[in-house]
């Protein structure tokens, strides 16, 4: 159930509303629109009575919501959210590119990629401190000492860091130093995780799992949502198939259709998608042209000895050449960089 209310209502309307979900054992989640105020309803079992919150003053109708991913379902919230990370819009006209190391190996790695996403155009720079890796003895990266090196790129460059959290006892510590906690596929289905970076308020970038559906992405949203954090962009990121002639399958059929039933921004990683460097800038023209609200890509000054994902790291002057043919394709479908 979603309860709109009207563009008039009070503080005092709207916590009355709240009070009575509260009465029936139910959870209210506020959510505020450039228009109007809703509030849906969440922890039912079963129909919530329209007519309950109907005569309430303030309230213009009471929806009822047929996607079980109620918070981040467009039904709850027509209208596009936008997430600002750093000062950087994500959903909005403009397309937000993301891109740095998959790994934070030293400190002349990040900043020659943090002055090089800079200077290209990127708003936003990428970059694991924690790494999950399917091997134990892989490098597993530099950890706090990692997020200290994406804090001072952040200094020296203004660009928003986005990093990965691994678990819920480091949430607090990444957010320390992240704009953006970025939940892997791996992770995709840790509930607590999830939990825990709806707690911290700080934005999410949440990847869709190797083997998930759109509906369970869509559900891990609504873990994250349900704890009051809606500052969430989804990331089609590559699926598992049958294809062994590259690393994932990049579903981009999946933009639209997350775009259809949810008002959360949507972005692609063309790295992960394909796992070849020479099939990144395809994938990441092609994640624009559908209507991608922006890429994550990984870059790297030498790709044979980068620590992790060195075959699908960008070189610096394909990363340049990624970016002018992004803007071109980014102008012929009415967005921009």
């Amino acid at each position: 159930m979603l309860i709109v209310m009207t563009k008039e209502a009070t503080a005092e309307q709207i916590q009355a509303v709240s009070d009575k979900i509260r009465e029936l054992g139910l959870t209210p989640n506020t959510i505020p629109g450039s228009q109007r105020t809703a509030i849906g309803i969440t922890g039912n079992q079963g129909p919530v009575p329209a007519e309950l919150f109907e005569v309430m003053p303030g309230v213009a109708q009471a929806i009822p919501v047929s996607q079980p991913f109620k918070l981040v379902s467009r039904e709850v919230k027509p209208e596009h959210t936008v997430v600002t990370v750093n000062g950087t819009p994500i959903g909005g006209e403009a397309l937000a590119v993301m891109a740095g190391p998959c790994s934070v190996e030293s400190e002349p790695q990040l900043m020659a990629c943090a002055r090089i996403a800079k200077q290209a155009g990127a708003r936003l720079l990428r970059g694991g401190a924690f790494k999950p890796r399917t091997s134990p003895y892989d490098f597993q990266g530099l950890k706090e000492e990692g997020l200290k090196l994406l804090a001072q790129a952040r200094e020296e460059t203004g660009l928003g860091v986005v990093t990965e959290v691994m678990s819920p006892g480091t949430v607090d510590l990444v957010a320390r130093y992240a704009d953006m906690l970025q939940i892997g596929a791996r992770n995709m289905q840790n509930f607590t995780l999830l939990e825990a970076v709806g707690e911290s308020k700080r934005p999410v970038l949440l990847k869709r799992g190797l083997s998930a559906t759109i509906k369970e992405l869509l559900m891990a949203a609504e873990y994250i949502a349900s704890r009051g954090n809606y500052n969430i962009v989804l990331c089609e990121r590559g699926i598992r198939t049958f294809e062994t002639m590259t690393r994932n399958t990049l579903d981009l059929g999946a933009v639209t259709v997350l775009k259809q039933l949810s008002h959360l921004p949507v972005i692609i990683d063309p790295s992960h998608g394909i796992g070849l460097r020479d099939g990144v800038i395809p994938l990441a023209r092609a994640g624009v042209a559908v209507g991608a609200d922006g890429l994550i890509v990984e870059i790297h000054p030498d790709p044979a000895r980068a620590l992790s994902d060195g075959p699908q790291s960008l070189t610096f002057p394909m990363f340049e050449q990624m970016m002018q043919d992004v803007r071109r394709v980014a102008d012929a479908v009415g967005r921009r960089l």
